[in-house]
Order: structure tokens, then sequence, then C-alpha cells
């Protein structure tokens, strides 16, 4: 019985560090690159972001050689701001754009970064384990309506459902 048990629980727990059918993770990352704040551009919806605007992704390395993760939003109807504390370690090789992210314990979701501004780190396309998490990060608050509108044909050709994309308010 423990066998079958712990059998499902690394089923399940695995389950979450996949990635979409047609997206395949960066190569070539360099972490220290990417270290640093993000602002959230565009996403599709899930409940732990809903309402929120201003929305900010900062990385930072940690003693483990891991990624301390903090996710900061601004929560318009009431007029409150909102972080989370997260972890992130790399699931294969760290040139890879393929880690696993947790908020909540030893459960963990799969961060894959599928396209990025290699020459500067000035852009990500980040997708989670299934079409149904994507986000367009960039350095600034704003992008031009060149690279939104890439993101979102990439993101269209890879299944995602870009009619829902959500654009967040940002401040310069």
């Amino acid at each position: 019985m423990r066998k079958i048990l712990a059998l499902l629980s690394a089923l399940t727990l695995g389950g979450c560090l996949g990635m979409p059918k047609n997206v395949q993770p960066v190569t070539g990352f360099e972490l220290n690159r990417y270290l640093g704040k993000w602002y959230e551009i565009a996403r599709l919806d899930h409940s732990f972001e809903r309402g929120m605007e201003r929305v900010t992704a900062e990385y930072s390395l940690r003693d483990d050689g891991g990624v301390t993760v903090k996710n900061r939003g601004f929560l318009a109807a009431k007029g409150e701001w909102k972080e989370a504390a997260g972890k992130a370690f790399f699931v294969g090789e760290p040139d890879t754009g393929y880690l696993k992210v947790s908020f909540f314990g030893p459960f963990y979701g799969s961060y894959v970064i599928f396209e990025l501004d290699k020459e500067q780190y000035q852009y990500a396309f980040v997708s989670g384990p299934d079409h149904s998490y994507l986000w367009l990060l960039s350095r600034a608050p704003a992008v031009d309506k060149e690279l939104l509108a890439r993101f979102t044909e990439q993101a269209r050709q890879r299944g995602f459902d870009t009619g829902k994309l959500i654009y967040v308010k940002q401040q310069p």
C-alpha cells in the first residue's frame, strides 16, 4: 500500500512539471542575466493573480544554488498589495530555461522560458505545465506593439488561447 501511495504522490507532483505540447525551453540560458526585476505585461487568468495590476516578479540567487522568487501585485479593488515568496530550481541543466517553482511547500509547477531576448535579456515568454499558464515578462513596464504581436502569435501557434490574454496595467 505504501508503494502505491508513493507512486501516486510522485505521479501527482510530477504531473505539474511537464510542459505544454509544442513548447520547448530555450537553451543557452544564463541565470545570472535573468535575475532581477521583471514586469508582467500579459498573462492568462488564474485565481492567484485575478484582479491584480502592476504585477512584478523578482528573482535572486539562493545560497543553495536555487532562485528566490518574489511576486508582487496590486489589488485595485481592495487598494492593497499582495506578495508571494517562493523558490525555484532547474529541472535539468542550468543552461536550459526550464525550472520548477514552488510557493506551497513540496508542490512544484513548471516554469518554462520558451522565448528570450538572449542579447539583452529584456523580455521572456513563459509557460507553466500546460496551456492554461502563460506570461509575457519584460524588464520595462511596457513593450512595443511588435513584441506584443510576436508574443501573441507564437503563443497562438503553440496552442494557447490568446483571445483570453489579460494585458496588465503597469505604471511607467
